[in-house]
């Protein structure tokens, strides 16, 4: 299992903010227990980007069971703008055989639409990546709506390579109980 120290960390140069010319401080750290109700608030944010808020069953109890109970199941990097929390990133381990190497799958980044473009986004890509760097990890993937255009230039911006071959497989709800109970 990972483990990390929990930390604080000020993004030292950040970019200029183009609407009005001064400096923005991107400060990240690891979610506490503490946090749960401003990642749902974070989740729903990006459901309603995604237009997939009809989606969204997590509450609270389950984020606090999952995210900070006895087997975390995944990790959450905030990121604030001064004291205002501006958008979050979900991730969590998983294993490459090919490599046999652990490796660092982000599920979701979300920045609030009035914050983008001011490197909030970035810091936490850069966060995450050094994770994976420190963790001894052989990858870093997430996944990207293949209509959302400016996150895959965003993406490509920052190194990654978006692999137009692989498709996701998924099994929810129903379904997934119907396979479990085939024989």
């Amino acid at each position: 299992m990972f483990h990390y120290t929990p930390l604080e960390l000020t993004v030292a140069a950040p970019p200029p903010d183009t609407k009005s010319g001064s400096m923005n401080r991107t400060t990240l750290r690891h979610a506490r227990m503490e946090d749960v109700d401003l990642i749902l608030e974070l989740i729903r944010g990006l459901a309603e980007f995604e237009n997939l808020s009809h989606q969204v069953q997590a509450t609270r109890e389950q984020l606090q069971s999952t995210l900070f109970g006895a087997r975390p199941a995944a990790e959450v990097v905030l990121a604030f703008e001064g004291d205002c929390a501006v958008g979050f990133a979900v991730f969590f381990p998983n294993f490459s055989t090919f490599l046999g190497k652990p490796g660092l799958y982000l599920e979701d980044l979300y920045v609030r639409p009035e914050f983008r473009g001011r490197g909030h986004g970035r810091a936490l890509l850069r966060h995450l990546a050094t994770l994976a760097a420190e963790r001894g990890c052989g990858r870093f993937e997430w996944t990207v709506l293949d209509w959302n255009e400016s996150a895959i230039e965003f993406y490509r911006r920052q190194g990654a390579e978006v692999l137009p071959e692989w498709r996701i497989c998924r099994v929810t709800g129903d379904a997934l109980e119907r396979m479990a109970l085939s024989s």
